[in-house]
């Protein structure tokens, strides 16, 4: 298996540190909205990598944090006038709602912030004794200085971002990319106390104490969108080199942005959709694949007809369990007297599947060799058991991928095409009806769909339906 590693800008191979086992930490959400669908490629991706490792036989360890405590969250509780961690326990509660809505396993160990303080003070506190940090009025900042390998991980150097990059003054730091590691509390802010009086740690402490708490000094593969390359990624290492002298990770994995409009899909920017939003109007499998569908390290544009694409792609496979509903009994490990070409196609396929995922996670042929097998399904030269051979390993190897978790229910939900044509039709008589304000046959329209299970949502791109029952 060949991985890419950010750090050294090239694939290596991968080795773990102890035989059979990968220990991987993924930066989880800052807990003060719904995650919108940008925020869930990191969650989709890793899952599947961690799916695929165990696939492959090895124990896995994943564990991924949970930032409770944020200016963002402060200022959410501050808007709705509540206790920071009644809007904290809130949205953790929709995050684990929205995961299980994507098919996505839970981490192994989800650890909040605000389980940690006292080791984030016990951090910071080695990185003053070590002389890597200073405190400025209550402030604790690291001194990016005292790195001489920082800006390794992102590519850039102190020079080229003091030239190159506009940074907030701030007259406390002794070099403007200083970052915080302790700040002082405001009025009527949460707090702890610490050396350096009521305050709380800097978003960056966190993951270097929890990854230590969890894996020691050294683990295999440190995960995250490209966003947190710089600063976020680069400011650990900094903090790890200054007491250890090396990176925590072994491997450092990065997937890219979800666009829209040319531009990354974030909540700054106010251009995102909730995972919860969407997945209203597509099912799990159909955002996987969605995102599958091109390598974790390609930026993704968002598009309703990218995703109309990926839920036609995704009915191809269900044909395949209407066919042979291999689903619903113990995989087949072998089949006699069945069609020896048939085999022979199906174990390369299998092999191509393999290679593309032991080749930096290839998603997208990984997926290319499933619908090769899917074609065996539907070829009536070959024998049935062959056929069935090649569903059940489509759903083998699909699993690996997330998809097919709600396979029977999927199934039961699906119409025909003639069917969904017919919505088609009636909801464009009912546009034109609106049109011509004829809005008794609007509604009538409307609410017998209803009836038959159809629901109806008007969006800025037109009417949409859901089957709900």
């Amino acid at each position: 298996m060949r991985i890419y590693n950010t750090y050294s800008k090239k694939k290596e191979n991968f080795i773990p540190i102890e035989t059979n086992k990968v220990k991987m930490y993924v930066c989880g959400p800052t807990v003060y909205n719904y995650f919108h669908l940008g925020n869930a490629r990191p969650f989709l991706f890793f899952d599947v990598v961690r799916n695929y490792f165990k696939f492959l036989g090895y124990e896995t360890s994943y564990v991924q944090n949970i930032t409770d405590i944020d200016d963002k969250i402060i200022q959410k509780a501050k808007e709705e006038e509540k206790d920071y961690s009644e809007i904290t326990n809130r949205y953790i509660n929709a995050f684990y709602d929205d995961l299980q809505a994507l098919n996505i396993e839970f981490a192994d160990k989800n650890p909040r912030a605000t389980e940690f303080i006292s080791e984030m003070i016990d951090l910071i506190i080695l990185l003053l004794e070590k002389d890597a940090a200073y405190v400025s009025n209550g402030d604790v900042y690291f001194s990016v200085n005292k790195c001489e390998s920082y800006g390794k991980l992102s590519g850039k150097n102190l020079d080229d971002l003091q030239a190159g990059i506009r940074v907030e003054a701030n007259e406390q730091k002794k070099n403007p990319f200083d970052f915080t590691l302790w700040k002082k509390a405001k009025e009527n802010e949460p707090a702890w106390d610490s050396p350096w009086g009521r305050g709380r740690p800097g978003w960056h402490t966190e993951c270097v104490v929890m990854s230590k708490h969890y894996f020691g000094d050294k683990f295999d593969i440190h995960g995250g969108g490209v966003d947190l390359i710089f600063p976020h990624h680069e400011n650990e290492i900094a903090q790890v080199v200054a007491i250890d002298t090396h990176p925590h990770a072994n491997f450092w994995m990065h997937n890219g942005f979800l666009n829209i409009d040319g531009n990354k899909m974030s909540k700054s920017l106010d251009n995102f959709f909730t995972t919860r939003d969407i997945l209203k109007v597509y099912e799990a499998d159909v955002i996987r694949f969605f995102f599958l569908s091109k390598h974790y390290r390609s930026s993704i544009d968002y598009n309703k007809e990218i995703l109309d694409e990926s839920k036609s792609a995704i009915n191809r496979f269900y044909e395949v369990f209407k066919k042979y509903p291999v689903y619903e009994n113990p995989l087949l490990s072998e089949i006699s007297d069945s069609d020896s070409h048939g085999i022979e196609e199906i174990h390369n396929f299998k092999k191509q599947f393999i290679s593309a995922m032991d080749d930096d996670f290839n998603t997208a042929k990984a997926i290319a060799s499933l619908f090769e097998m899917s074609n065996i399904v539907f070829n009536q030269s070959l024998d049935e058991n062959t056929q069935k051979l090649a569903a059940s390993v489509i759903y083998q190897l699909g699993t690996v991928l997330g998809f097919f978790k709600n396979i029977s229910k999927n199934l039961a939900n699906k119409i025909d095409d003639k069917t969904e044509k017919l919505i088609g039709l009636l909801i464009s008589i009912r546009t034109q009806a609106k049109k011509d304000k004829n809005f008794g046959l609007a509604d009538k329209i409307r609410e017998e769909l209803k009836s038959l299970g159809f629901d109806l949502r008007d969006t800025s791109n037109g009417t949409e339906w859901t089957l709900v029952k």
